[in-house]
């Protein structure tokens, strides 16, 4: 069953503007924290995204780790640190629960889903208690599947439902078809009662319907349609003319 406004696990993001030191350096400096407005998030799925730069990663790793998640990702309970790089933007967040809990979590970041699937090899070394922790990614090494399949035994196997999942450009690896089986299977998830925060360089990957699109530029934040974003226009305009767009690119 599809979260609503009263079932969301997470309602809103606030920034504690007034205990920022200086917007003069990093990363109160990126676009993003400049021009911050409250962001009131979608109850299926909200989308983050904008140009390289623009501070997308950097907010969504300080929103998971408001949340409790370890900022190279996995779930909740996945504390390690491969390279200590995350800022502490996350301190100056405010993030506004709903009054359910989500059952399931996962911070998905393909950056560094390398370094989860090693820390999973490495407690399967020696698993204390129940089985190892690959079962729950398929029972294969995510080490032994290309990247694609890896990601892919994540959102399919990993994730359950009735949950909250983080994903910084889960397109990374993903072919065209993947993508859309990633689309189909983020609707199924939603249909068990789950809540998104992603952020996507995919027009296909942000086509899912009903959801919210939150465009970061130098400007600020603005609220869009699909076909209103410059994802979305620059692969129409590449496709519906190539041989312009090339030609003007190569002038």
């Amino acid at each position: 069953m599809k979260l609503d406004r009263d079932s969301q696990y997470i309602r809103a993001i606030g920034l504690k503007r007034d205990q920022i030191p200086s917007f003069n350096q990093f990363p109160f400096k990126l676009p993003v924290i400049e021009h911050f407005e409250d962001i009131q998030l979608h109850p299926n799925v909200t989308y983050i995204i904008g140009e390289n730069g623009m501070g997308k990663s950097t907010l969504l790793e300080a929103i998971a780790i408001a949340l409790g998640f370890n900022p190279e990702g996995g779930s909740l309970n996945f504390r390690f640190s491969s390279y200590d790089s995350h800022s502490d933007l996350d301190q100056y967040l405010r993030v506004i629960k709903g009054v359910d809990r989500a059952q399931d979590s996962f911070f998905f970041r393909a950056e560094t889903f390398y370094n989860v699937a090693t820390n999973i090899e490495d407690m399967d070394k020696e698993p204390f208690g129940g089985g190892k922790v690959i079962y729950s990614f398929g029972g294969k090494s995510l080490h032994e599947q290309s990247h694609g399949e890896s990601f892919f035994a994540a959102f399919t196997e990993r994730f359950r439902g009735n949950g909250l999942y983080i994903l910084d450009e889960p397109e990374a690896a993903l072919s065209p078809l993947r993508q859309l089986s990633l689309l189909a299977r983020i609707n199924e998830l939603i249909n068990q009662g789950s809540q998104f925060i992603i952020s996507t360089h995919s027009p296909i990957i942000m086509a899912y319907p009903d959801a919210k699109i939150i465009q970061l530029s130098q400007e600020g934040m603005s609220e869009l349609q699909l076909e209103e974003t410059d994802h979305y226009s620059i692969m129409k305009q590449f496709f519906d003319n190539r041989d312009r767009l090339l030609r003007h690119l190569f002038e």
